[in-house]
């Protein structure tokens, strides 16, 4: 059954996004805390929408700012493509598909924090193969959702 939620369908997209079962293959925070629950969505949105997710995500959180990190998870044609020096167009790509999917990215991140995402940003290298999902929140996440085990 596919649960992934068409691109456009913004809120179908937040709803995937917070499905629990995502990290099942990564290594990651533990279980139960804020900042699993952040890796959980970032990991899911690369699985639901590149049809591949990363190995390894952990998450920071220092004050009001969510430092995502995730290893590996480019996909097959993005690979090929590193092979013949493309890094531009996959970064290119990349960040356009950040761009597409801001809002039901940012909305997770809300959903779950409690807070307002203020600006969001999204970056990835290749040497070693690492991406980074990055959120300003407009004060640190709430403490019933979880904001102490940053």
């Amino acid at each position: 059954m596919d649960r992934t939620a068409e691109p456009d369908d913004h809120a179908g997209a937040k709803e995937t996004l917070l499905q629990e079962d995502w990290l099942r293959d990564a290594r990651t925070d533990p279980a139960g805390s804020l900042r699993a629950a952040i890796s959980n969505a970032m990991v899911g949105l690369k699985k639901a929408y590149y049809g591949r997710g990363p190995v390894k995500a952990k998450t920071y959180i220092n004050d009001n700012i969510i430092f995502c990190v995730l290893q590996g998870g480019l996909t097959r044609n993005e690979e090929t493509l590193l092979a013949v020096g493309e890094e531009a167009l996959i970064r290119q790509f990349r960040l356009r598909f950040q761009e597409a999917m801001s809002e039901p990215t940012t909305k997770a991140v809300e959903e779950l924090t409690g807070r307002n995402v203020l600006a969001y940003n999204s970056q990835i290298v290749f040497h070693p193969d690492h991406s980074f999902e990055i959120f300003v929140l407009d004060g640190p996440p709430e403490e019933a959702r979880g904001g102490t085990d940053r």
